[in-house]
């Protein structure tokens, strides 16, 4: 919820272009995908270390094997990978902007 009677210690003067320049955007391909398309976007480690709370899961972690397609239980183990939820990003992208904002109108000035 974004609602203000939900929150409190609101601070607005947090620094969001340091924690920013810290993200590590990445170009790969999926290894799936036969075609190697190349994508843009976030190792999940990596961004986890900058910004918690837009991963989910831990690094390297990994689960029992299901069942293949025929029910047959497989041995050994499989990953359970880790998820971002961009979204989170986006409050420390418009604040960056702002920050970049009164940067440029100070040069101006």
């Amino acid at each position: 919820s974004s609602d203000y009677r939900l929150k409190e210690n609101v601070d607005y003067t947090w620094d969001a272009t340091t924690r920013l320049k810290q993200l590590k955007p990445a170009r790969f391909n999926w290894i799936v995908d036969d075609t190697n398309t190349l994508l843009d976007g976030f190792l999940a480690h990596e961004a986890q270390a900058v910004f918690p709370t837009a991963v989910i899961g831990v690094k390297d972690a990994t689960k029992p094997a299901e069942l293949d397609d025929d029910g047959n239980a497989i041995t050994g183990t499989t990953i359970e990978p880790q998820q971002m939820d961009h979204s989170k990003l986006v409050p420390l992208l418009v604040k960056t902007i702002q920050e970049l904002e009164a940067r440029i109108t100070t040069l101006e000035g």
